[in-house]
C-alpha cells in the first residue's frame, strides 16, 4: 500500500510526532509498503519531483528525529519554513495524501488529535487511521472528555473549568483548593500540566499555564497509583503502570528520557486480576462513551482504596517503539510492525 505518515505539525508536542511518524513510517517501510513520513507543517518543500513519484522515496523521507529534555521551538520552526503562508499545513500535504490508500496519523496535540485534520481528511475522502473528527475533537478537550465519560457512569475527580487572566490569578490563589491539578484543557505530554500543592506553587502555576492558554480544567488532586490502559480493535490491553523517578511527577522530562530522569513503565501492572479487570472496563467505557474507533489510551490513577479515577483520554497516543501502547501490545504477543501494520488495517475496515 502507498502510506502517507503524517507527523510533526507545529503543536508543543512537535519532537514527539515526529519520533513517532518516523518509527511507523520505518515499520511498515519493513512490511512492504510504500510508506513516506511527511511533516503536516513543512509539507514536501525540498521534494521538486512529480507527487506520485515520492513514494518511490528511497529512505521514505525519514531523517533522524529525537525528543529533547524541553518543548520545542516552535517560533524558530515556524521562521524555518520556506512558505511563508499561514496555514497550518505544509506544502503539497493535501495532495500527496489524496494520492495514499492511508494516511497514518502520527501526530500529537493540536491540529492531529483534536479533529481538524481528520475533517479535512474526511472531506477529501482519504482514509486515515484512528477515530474520526467528533469522537477526537470531544477527547481532545479535557473538560468536554470529563462530562461526557462521567456521564457514562465512569469516576472523575472533582473538577471545575475556568478561563482566566493575570488579573484574575490573586482571587484565584486564595480561592481554588489546593492541593489540586491544573491542565490547559487542549494539552498532552504533560505540557501546560501543574500540581500545586501550596497557594504560593498555585500562583506561580496559573501564571506558567498562560503562556499555553486560558482556559483550564482544575481538579482534585488524587494520590495513588498511575496506570494507562491501551483500548486496540474493541477489547483492553494490558494496564501499565507508570512510576515517576522519586520526588517528582510523570512530567515531560520522566515521559520521554531514560535512565534516572525517566519514569518507570511497568508492564502489565503489578495490580490484582480484580484491580485489572476495573481499570480496563473505566477505559473501555471511556473509549465507547467518546464515540472513538480501532484504538486508544486512557490513564487513571488507582488510590489507596482501589477506586480508579479516570484523568483523560488519547486518541492518538504515542507510537514510538518503546511507548506504551507497543509496549502492551507485546505482552499479547504483537511485534511493533504488526501492531502499526494492524491500525492500518483496522483503520481501513472503519473506513
Amino acid at each position: 500500500m502507498k502510506i502517507v505518515v503524517l507527523g510533526g505539525g507545529i503543536s508543543t508536542e512537535r519532537h514527539v510526532a515526529l519520533v513517532t511518524a518516523t518509527s511507523v513510517c520505518r515499520a511498515l517501510r519493513s512490511r512492504g509498503h510504500q510508506a513516506i513520513f511527511v511533516d503536516m507543517f513543512l509539507g514536501l518543500e525540498d521534494f521538486d519531483g512529480p507527487l506520485e513519484t515520492a513514494f518511490d522515496a528511497p529512505d521514505g523521507f525519514c531523517g533522524k528525529a529525537a525528543i529533547g529534555h524541553t518543548a520545542p521551538d516552535l517560533a524558530a520552526v515556524i521562521a524555518s519554513r520556506k512558505d511563508k503562508s499561514p496555514s497550518r499545513l505544509g506544502k503539497n500535504v493535501l495532495e500527496i495524501c489524496r494520492l495514499a490508500d492511508c494516511v497514518f496519523l502520527g501526530l500529537h496535540g493540536a491540529d492531529g488529535e483534536d479533529g481538524k485534520i481528520q475533517a479535512a481528511l474526511d472531506l477529501l475522502g482519504v482514509p486515515y487511521t484512528g477515530s474520526g473528527p467528533l469522537g477526537s475533537a470531544m477527547a481532545m478537550d479535557k473538560a468536554v472528555a470529563k462530562r461526557i465519560v462521567s456521564a457514562a457512569g465512569v469516576r472523575t475527580p472533582a473538577w471545575r473549568e475556568l478561563s482566566y487572566s493575570e488579573a484574575d490569578i490573586p482571587a484565584l490563589r486564595d480561592s481554588l483548593p489546593v492541593p489540586c491539578a491544573v491542565k490547559i484543557v487542549g494539552g498532552g505530554s504533560s505540557i501546560g500540566v501543574a500540581l500545586p500543592d501550596t497557594r504560593e506553587e498555585l500562583e506561580q502555576a496559573l501564571h506558567e499555564i498562560l503562556f499555553y492558554g486560558s482556559r483550564v480544567v482544575v481538579e482534585q488532586k488524587i494520590v495513588g497509583r498511575e496506570l494507562t490502559v491501551p483500548i486496540l480493535d474493541g477489547r483492553a490491553l494490558s494496564p501499565i503502570e507508570i512510576v515517576p523517578p522519586e520526588g517528582r511527577s510523570f512530567d515531560y522530562v520522566s515521559k520521554y528520557q531514560s535512565g534516572e530522569e525517566g519514569a518507570a513503565e511497568l508492564c502489565p501492572a503489578p495490580i490484582t486480576e480484580e484491580e485489572k479487570l476495573r481499570v480496563s472496563e473505566a477505559a473501555l467505557a471511556a473509549h465507547r462513551a467518546l464515540g472513538l474507533s480501532v484504538y486508544s489510551r486512557s490513564d487513571f490513577i488507582m488510590d489507596r482504596d482501589g477506586l480508579v479515577w479516570y484523568l483523560e483520554t488519547n486518541t492518538l497516543p504515542g507510537m514510538t517503539p518503546n511507548s506504551l501502547i507497543p509496549k502492551a501490545a507485546r505482552v499479547a504477543g504483537m511485534s511493533y510492525e504488526d501492531l502499526c501494520e494492524k491500525i492500518v488495517l483496522l483503520s481501513l475496515r472503519r473506513n
